[in-house]
């Protein structure tokens, strides 16, 4: 029996050549209001560079501090402005390698701890079967500040993946691409791994 074979990609750095969630924010919150929230959190960052504290609690104090009882409307019409600008940062070598996996009938999965906001409309666009990220949580209309399950990076992406599949990566025939350590537990999974890939 012939083994499904699976695409996995990071988004941010491995598709892009640049981060897109702080520019999000920008978009949804302006640059004064985001610098505000990164500066009140100044010290859960030095916790979080000297092992205090983890990025993923930096990560739900920012999103509590910036997104609780905002309109969610304008938070999605900041998400489908922002999948277009991000257009302009998609690195040409993995777009022809999403291709390549497509004509290939692999299943394209993007495994990534940026924002449902915009990965939504960016996942559609570039043809993948299934979106896994972190989400926020909508509470009627306004955002509630609080992520919906935990944040997708490091191990969270191969306990996403897998509980999408319903089997351990074990089973399937894995390409990986990621460029950072957060990336480190799905590539560690694949059998056809590529760190920083399209870099040329």
């Amino acid at each position: 029996m012939t083994m499904q074979t699976l695409a996995l990609f990071d988004f941010d750095g491995t598709i892009t050549t640049r981060d897109t969630f702080a520019p999000y924010l920008f978009k949804a919150f302006g640059k004064v209001r985001v610098n505000l929230a990164f500066a009140s959190l100044a010290v859960q960052a030095l916790q979080v560079c000297s092992g205090l504290s983890t990025r993923d609690r930096f990560k739900e104090r920012l999103l509590a501090r910036l997104f609780t009882g905002a309109d969610w409307a304008r938070l999605e019409s900041a998400g489908r402005d922002h999948a277009i600008d991000v257009t302009k940062w998609y690195r040409p070598g993995a777009l022809d390698r999403i291709r390549w996996h497509r004509e290939r009938g692999h299943r394209l999965i993007m495994v990534s701890a940026s924002l449902d906001l915009y990965l939504e409309h960016i996942a559609k666009k570039l043809g993948f079967d299934d979106l896994l990220c972190t989400q926020i949580e909508c509470d009627g209309a306004r955002a509630t500040g609080r992520m919906k399950g935990l944040n997708c990076r490091a191990v969270e992406k191969v306990t996403r993946v897998e509980q999408l599949l319903g089997k351990p990566l074990a089973d399937f025939e894995v390409y990986a691409y990621g460029d950072s350590a957060g990336d480190a537990e799905m590539l560690q999974q694949a059998r056809h791994r590529f760190y920083k890939p399209f870099r040329n």
